[in-house]
């Protein structure tokens, strides 16, 4: 498994932006697919987006297509996730996760969870 450590959470305004950082402790960061998921208090987890482990290819949950951007730095160890136009219904805590397969990451079957980074969007 590999230890993630998810960062850049805050208190923003609705129409704001953050970027979430999702760090890595592996060194073969790049064998491993990536993905966001968030979990507002009292709603079950739910997916967010998702990284292939080049990094060419992208997925994600309807909800926040054309506003959120996930991408990824091999030389870093990082995945990020750049969130525009906030809404008030993004305010959740947001997980990073890794698994060796895509597909297994983005049913949220990852082996690899960070400790989750708190975002608030207010209105």
């Amino acid at each position: 498994q590999v230890q993630l450590v998810e960062s850049g959470g805050g208190l923003v305004q609705a129409g704001g932006s953050l970027r979430l950082s999702c760090a890595a402790s592996e060194r073969t960061f790049n064998s491993y697919a990536m993905a966001w998921f968030r979990q507002a208090p009292g709603k079950e987890r739910e997916f967010v987006a998702a990284i292939s482990r080049s990094g060419s290819s992208t997925y994600y949950a309807d909800s926040v297509k054309g506003r959120f951007t996930i991408s990824r730095d091999i030389a870093e160890n990082t995945v990020y996730l750049q969130m525009n136009s906030l809404k008030p219904e993004d305010t959740a805590v947001y997980y990073c996760a890794a698994d060796p397969q895509y597909s297994t990451v983005v049913a949220g079957n990852g082996g690899s969870w960070g400790q989750g980074t708190q975002v608030t969007v207010s209105s």
